[in-house]
């Protein structure tokens, strides 16, 4: 049971730095949890105006997603040989754009050659290049939209603040794997670096002996990455005045209660421009 202080005759769960875990971890289900409801109002025609905003944002997301993998590559010094981009996401437009880019693929966009000089800094640095967006604006804009109960802006950005949970499989196991394969028990390990977690399984499957401590272990490296990453840019949005929609939410809701245990009317913008 979690320890509890009293204020002015009310429990209040103490807050301590051994207790932050769990609201590090369920910050993006709140955001989303708080921000979905906030953008979508009571209106029902706004989930039709949230649904497109994803779908738009999705398709703006992808090509830019992999263009900058390849920027990633190219400014830490590597260079890249083939980007693909399926038609569906504009791959004959980014192909005629850039003549490292060809339409269609097996995947919505991927880094499909690319060099590193041997080095796994390089690789990384591939790796981690799209997630800036979710650094910024991404988590930031995300929570604006809710928070100024835009139901498109909300959809739109959804894509670029959480892309570390949707590239669980994808880009946050290949980053857990870069590091998972530092540690001596899985140096050299054939197949356990990859981009597609499924398809890794199967490769080590086939292995007379394979590193399935090292597959669970990056894995699981990945997903603390993406909580990590959120997290950055939660902090991110906070300072530049974007808080939570949750924490927004439960401070309206404690400054209404204590306007009606006043008697008088909860501030709003608009009492404060009416002066009233």
């Amino acid at each position: 049971m979690a320890d509890v202080e009293t204020v002015a005759g009310s429990p209040v769960p103490s807050h301590r730095p051994g207790l932050r875990l769990a609201p590090w971890l369920s910050q993006p289900w709140r955001d989303f949890g708080s921000g979905f409801d906030g953008a979508l109002g009571s209106q029902g025609r706004n989930l039709v105006f949230m649904l497109l905003g994803l779908v738009v944002g999705w398709w703006v997301y992808v090509p830019l997603h992999e263009l900058l993998h390849a920027l990633a590559c190219v400014l830490f010094g590597g260079s890249v040989g083939k980007l693909e981009i399926a038609n569906l996401y504009g791959g004959d437009l980014y192909a005629a754009l850039f003549p490292f880019v060809v339409a269609g693929g097996e995947y919505a966009g991927r880094l499909a050659e690319f060099e590193t000089g041997g080095s796994d800094w390089v690789y990384l640095a591939t790796d981690l290049g799209p997630y800036v967006l979710t650094l910024f604006p991404g988590v930031w804009a995300w929570r604006r939209s809710a928070l100024a109960k835009r139901a498109f802006g909300f959809g739109f950005w959804l894509p670029f603040a959480l892309a570390p949970f949707i590239s669980l499989t994808g880009d946050a196991y290949e980053i857990g794997s870069l590091a998972v394969s530092q540690l001596a028990p899985w140096q050299g390990a054939v197949g356990l670096v990859g981009d597609d977690l499924f398809r890794v399984r199967e490769v080590l499957a086939a292995q007379a002996s394979p590193p399935w401590g090292g597959y669970l272990l990056a894995a699981f490296t990945g997903l603390v990455w993406s909580f990590v990453t959120y997290g950055l840019a939660a902090r991110l949005a906070d300072l530049l005045a974007a808080p939570s929609p949750s924490q927004a939410t439960a401070a309206q809701a404690t400054a209404e209660q204590g306007a009606a245990e006043q008697g008088a009317e909860p501030e709003t913008p608009e009492t404060k421009v009416g002066g009233r």
